[in-house]
């Protein structure tokens, strides 16, 4: 077993000497370090993908909004926001509706943009042709009922994540406030509860997804297969869950909050509050946010390894990765080609790292 783990352990250490050597490097892509709005400037980023357009979307938090960035111009563009923290503007303009505290977005296979706004504990619909908004699950007020209902008459709590299933029938709702998953039916706009009790207990190995307890569910990511991956913050676990059986499988995190493991077994690593996840090319990438740092977890060996960020609070310098610090980041995605984007919130920059 020593041999075996020695052996996993070497190559990792090839791994990172391998990509050193392709002289991987990070570069901002918008931010100057300061919060602000303008072409140069973001407050707070959280959540970004690459939209159907092949432009990058993220939710500029700080300044309400959700934000446009064209890769090859440069040029910036709001298309949810006015900037207000509140919660108006149903079956208006979305670039004329007050959010509050928009964490994550997501896009439907027809283009439709949806926000899991925090603070107002509502999911948020801009539709692809017109441009309006209005809102998709929430009633604007914390809590917990509806299931089973409409979507829109039934309460959440603090909902951070959202993500499309990959039959594209479901959108998924990290329900954080009532330690559940919900999700709605995108052609019914029917509610129910997908996964977690509401209790905050630890979650077995190998338990099956149903009547399991999930402490913090914070975000989801799904892999080339169809399984689903699910980072618990107050949990600082990382679970895979089978996409046929529907059982949970513990991927990375003791439980314990902190900041070791690095070239060792995942399972056995400490993590510290995880909030974002992306995968791509058999690769899990952890936005390990108190940890200050970006982690890759191979998922064919488990071996786990810090990619980008120092483990201190920081902003830069850039380009070596390992010695880029980063601030609180949060969200994470990987497109096609491989390049990592992270919104890097509290240093207000998001970044750039070519994983290929």
């Amino acid at each position: 077993m020593r041999r075996r783990d020695a052996l996993k352990t070497l190559v990792a250490l090839f791994a990172t000497a391998r990509a050193m050597a392709q002289g991987s490097s990070v570069s901002t892509l918008i931010g100057t370090g300061s919060g602000g709005y303008g072409e140069l400037q973001v407050n707070n980023p959280y959540g970004l993908v690459i939209g159907p357009d092949g432009a990058l979307y993220f939710c500029d938090l700080d300044n309400q909004r959700i934000r446009r960035l064209d890769l090859r111009t440069r040029r910036t563009l709001t298309v949810a926001g006015n900037g207000q923290k509140g919660y108006s503007g149903d079956a208006t303009s979305a670039t004329g509706a007050s959010l509050n505290m928009p964490h994550e977005i997501q896009f439907d296979s027809v283009g439709h943009l949806y926000i899991a706004e925090r603070d107002n504990h509502v999911i948020r619909k801009v539709d692809a042709r017109t441009g309006m908004i209005s809102t998709l699950a929430g009633t604007g007020s914390p809590g917990f009922s509806g299931d089973g209902g409409p979507a829109s008459l039934a309460q959440l709590r603090q909902p951070h994540s959202i993500a499309l299933d990959p039959t594209r029938r479901y959108l998924l709702i990290c329900d954080i406030g009532n330690h559940r998953i919900r999700r709605v039916e995108l052609t019914t706009g029917l509610i129910e509860t997908f996964a977690g009790t509401g209790e905050r207990r630890p979650t077995p190995d190998g338990a099956a997804l149903r009547g399991t307890s999930l402490n913090g569910p914070r975000t989801l990511a799904f892999d080339s297969a169809g399984d689903w991956y699910l980072a618990l913050r107050e949990g600082n676990a990382i679970y895979r869950i089978h996409s046929k059986t529907l059982t949970l499988h513990h991927v990375a995190g003791t439980g314990e909050q902190g900041y070791s493991g690095d070239g060792g077994q995942a399972r056995l690593a400490k993590l510290g509050g995880p909030k974002g996840l992306a995968w791509w090319n058999n690769s899990l990438y952890v936005a390990d946010t108190e940890n200050h740092v970006i982690r890759q977890i191979e998922l064919k060996t488990g071996l786990i390894r810090t990619v980008l960020g120092t483990g201190q609070r920081g902003d830069g310098p850039e380009p070596d990765p390992r010695r880029c610090a980063l601030a609180r980041p949060h969200g994470v995605f990987v497109d096609t080609e491989g390049a990592l984007y992270v919104g890097d919130s509290e240093a207000h920059r998001i970044r750039t790292l070519r994983l290929s």
